[in-house]
């Protein structure tokens, strides 16, 4: 006859198995504090990052050991002055940012001026060269210039009327630029491809403070004449000391590009100074409208 399970067996037993349970959960939980953060900002009237983003950022957390957070716009894309969540930012290893001239108050951009401070990387894409767009006169309007504070774009991008683009129904032929073609950024990328996004304008105040240009762009069916190539991706080191890329491109059709998509998961793995995928999990799905 078995000899019955004595209470305090019993509960020595449960102890021991809540006791794993929670060193299961405390190493789970460590093991996700590892992963970079990566905090994304968005809010751009015209080419929906709030909705190519966060596919990128599912994309990273599913196939390359990345937490990912994405911030949007409230309550639409067409809301200038109110991003909330910008607190997570805080917290955030990568800051990521697509933005198209807003005027946020000044609790939320003070958030984004203290992750600047910390000198931990950015990622920045197309519009974001003009950010935020507040008056002449505003307590604000150094932010105006966010572009050429974080991401070393020409100087005087800031606000509407200060950049300059080939027309809405060009579009640009990319290719890698000789002197970088073994940079590890480009690995995978191929050397030439086309691309939606009409060709911004940098030169000739660009590349600037030491960036280094990646690739360069050439117009097709330039609606100016006296269009001519430009850099279209670049990195550097910007006036908070810190690592970071930027590329003017951004059109929703160009993230469902291969090669911008390579580019784009290289770039997260080098600003976090993690090594680029030896492995590629391959092309994302991403078919997101352009607003005109």
């Amino acid at each position: 006859m078995k000899k019955p399970i004595s209470i305090q067996y019993f509960l020595l037993l449960l102890l021991s198995l809540q006791s794993g349970m929670l060193a299961f959960a405390q190493k789970a939980n460590q093991s996700a504090a590892k992963k970079p953060l990566i905090v994304f900002v968005t809010g751009d009237h015209e080419y929906s990052g709030e909705s190519t983003l966060p596919i990128v950022a599912a994309e990273l957390e599913k196939n390359y050991g990345f937490r990912t957070k994405v911030l949007k716009a409230f309550p639409d894309h067409n809301a200038e002055e109110n991003i909330p969540g910008l607190e997570a930012l805080k917290e955030a290893d990568i800051a990521v940012f697509f933005l198209r001239w807003r005027r946020l108050p000044a609790d939320q951009v003070q958030l984004i001026e203290d992750y600047l401070k910390t000198g931990k990387p950015l990622i920045g894409f197309r519009t974001t060269t003009h950010s935020f767009n507040y008056p002449a006169g505003h307590p604000l309007e150094k932010w105006n210039t966010f572009g050429e504070m974080a991401f070393n774009a020409p100087p005087g991008w800031g606000g509407k009327a200060k950049h300059t683009h080939y027309g809405h129904k060009s579009s640009t032929d990319v290719s890698i630029i000789a002197a970088e073609a073994k940079n590890v950024l480009l690995t995978g990328v191929a050397n030439n491809f086309h691309a939606r996004s009409w060709l911004y304008q940098v030169l000739p105040n660009f590349p600037s403070n030491g960036s280094t240009a990646l690739l360069m762009g050439h117009s097709v069916n330039s609606e100016n004449p006296a269009a001519y190539d430009n850099p279209v991706a670049w990195t550097g080191i910007n006036s908070y000391g810190a690592k970071f890329f930027f590329t003017t491109l951004g059109h929703p059709e160009d993230f469902d590009q291969e090669p911008f998509q390579r580019l784009v998961i290289n770039a997260f793995h080098w600003v976090a100074g993690k090594p680029i995928p030896k492995k590629w999990a391959g092309k994302m799905e991403i078919n997101v409208p352009y607003r005109d």
